[in-house]
């Protein structure tokens, strides 16, 4: 890799840094070719991405930025996981180490927040932003439908009463 070349990676790596909610750092050292592909494919469904850089680009690219404390955890063959939704990548993480005994969770950082391996774990059990749209949806939804079924029973039961009124009508 030629000094171009790496400069690319150091700044791609720094807008992966600055711009993401949460970034994960695992050992994948002893995983095949297909199940990192499976990582990849987990994270691509959750909306996150998967990345292996070399840690000395990587620890360039972190200097000033605000999850710089997680410079440490870079050592051995690193992969990163991250995500601009601060839940996603920590559960696909999670996720893929509760079945991949290779792959091992060291920790990341959350914005300027260092995780540790717990941290990391704590983050993969919260709600992610779509659920929690979904639940607040259902919340402010709830009084919505309960308003409308209300004005609407009397319509309805005025309805039922005209008809059946009708019907005796029609049958005297």
């Amino acid at each position: 890799m030629d000094r171009a070349q790496k400069e690319k990676v150091v700044e791609e790596l720094g807008q992966i840094f600055e711009s993401s909610g949460v970034v994960v750092v695992a050992h994948y050292a002893g995983l095949t070719v297909a199940e990192m592909q499976d990582l990849r494919a987990r994270a691509r469904d959750a909306n996150s991405s998967v990345r292996v850089a070399k840690n000395r680009l990587a620890k360039i690219a972190l200097e000033g930025k605000p999850c710089a404390s997680m410079a440490d955890l870079l050592t051995g063959m690193t992969v990163l996981t991250y995500s601009e939704d601060p839940v996603s990548a920590a559960k696909v993480a999670e996720d893929f180490a509760k079945e991949n005994k290779k792959f091992e969770i060291l920790g990341g950082a959350m914005g300027e927040n260092a995780l540790d391996r717990a941290g990391v774990e704590a983050v993969s059990k919260m709600p992610s932003r779509d659920e929690l749209i979904a639940q607040i949806a259902s919340c402010i939804g709830a009084p919505a439908s309960n308003i409308a079924g209300a004005i609407g029973a009397p319509a309805s039961n005025i309805a039922s009463i005209l008809s059946t009124i009708e019907e005796k009508a029609e049958a005297a």
